[in-house]
């Protein structure tokens, strides 16, 4: 088990298995893209392997699987085969922009892989393709309704963006009137390759709420988990429900379970802090397993209590891409 210096459980990993995304989102890389790594950088998918068993092995008992868009990378499918037959693992689940994961849908139902995070930031094919700054509308819309109606658990991940993407809020919140998803409404961060500085933002997750009862005044909030990131919601009649994740006023870090490994073998304990360690070495230079385990156990030993105490132990945090940090 994975115990961090506040005794909080670690048992949920973030695994970015790419820094590359086909898509350029104005919130998450500047419109010529950023430095990716060179290939020899990233973690082949034998070493994601042996990470991934001995992360379960140590006490993780779910996985997501991130990028960059996880499958740009044309071998993953190879590596969700092995993870999702890893015995002591509850979950495997992934964040995609759902533009390259038509052909595998197939594939994804028989492993037993339901829980597919979509990232949308637009209902509205304008608003989709300015933010975007690509012509995928069709790819994307068609593989999310696939995904709906073979039985995938669902969840739309919407970054609210001031004059960007706000009049989209209540459009894309009417698909969980008719459909069993969750729409989750995201404060923005300002992780975006330096291409924005920001330290307020005007759509917290208390504004994003206020704005949705004014058109659906009644609704009653969710029990959820106690390392539960987002608050969540019903409206009485409708199929899904709603949330808000609090990501850049994180009210959610006292109960923080999650760790993240990005595509080149970071360990990040804190989405609001610099690495910790990497891992890349150890698994290609004689690799043994009891110095993997200890330099996870010893990365845990280390981590700031919440996001604000994190952001104060670096300079220059934010000039990094959510890309490159895992999603």
């Amino acid at each position: 088990m994975l115990i961090d210096n506040h005794n909080r459980i670690i048992n949920y990993l973030r695994l970015a298995v790419t820094d590359r995304c086909n898509l350029r989102c104005h919130y998450c890389m500047p419109s010529e893209g950023i430095n990716f790594v060179k290939n020899d950088e990233l973690l082949t998918i034998e070493e994601l392997k042996i990470l991934s068993k001995t992360m379960v092995d140590q006490g993780i008992d779910k996985i997501r699987i991130t990028g960059g868009e996880p499958f740009v990378r044309k071998d993953l499918m190879d590596l969700l085969r092995y993870i999702s037959q890893l015995r002591d693992l509850k979950e495997l689940s992934i964040t995609t922009n759902a533009t390259l994961i038509g052909p595998h849908i197939d594939e994804l139902k028989a492993l037993g892989i339901q829980n597919i995070n979509l990232s949308l930031d637009a209902i509205n094919r304008e608003t989709f393709e300015k933010i975007t700054r690509r012509d995928q509308y069709d790819v994307v819309h068609g593989n999310m309704m696939r995904l709906i109606e073979e039985g995938f658990n669902v969840r739309i991940n919407f970054i609210v963006l001031e004059d960007q993407n706000i009049q989209d809020i209540i459009p894309i919140l009417k698909l969980q009137e008719t459909y069993p998803v969750a729409v989750r409404f995201l404060e923005e961060m300002p992780f975006n390759g330096g291409s924005k500085n920001f330290n307020t933002i005007t759509w917290n997750y208390k504004t994003i709420l206020e704005y949705i009862k004014g058109f659906y005044p009644n609704f009653e909030k969710l029990a959820a988990p106690k390392t539960s990131t987002s608050i969540n919601y019903k409206i009485p009649g409708h199929q899904g429900t709603f949330g808000l994740i609090p990501s850049f006023s994180r009210t959610f870090c006292g109960s923080c379970n999650r760790l993240r490994i990005t595509a080149t073998g970071d360990v990040i304990t804190c989405l609001y802090g610099k690495p910790k360690m990497n891992l890349r070495s150890l698994l290609r230079d004689n690799y043994l397993e009891s110095d993997l385990k200890a330099a996870i156990q010893y990365t845990i030993g280390n981590r700031a209590k919440t996001g604000f105490d994190a952001q104060r132990e670096h300079k220059n945090v934010f000039q990094n891409s959510m890309t490159s940090i895992g999603g």
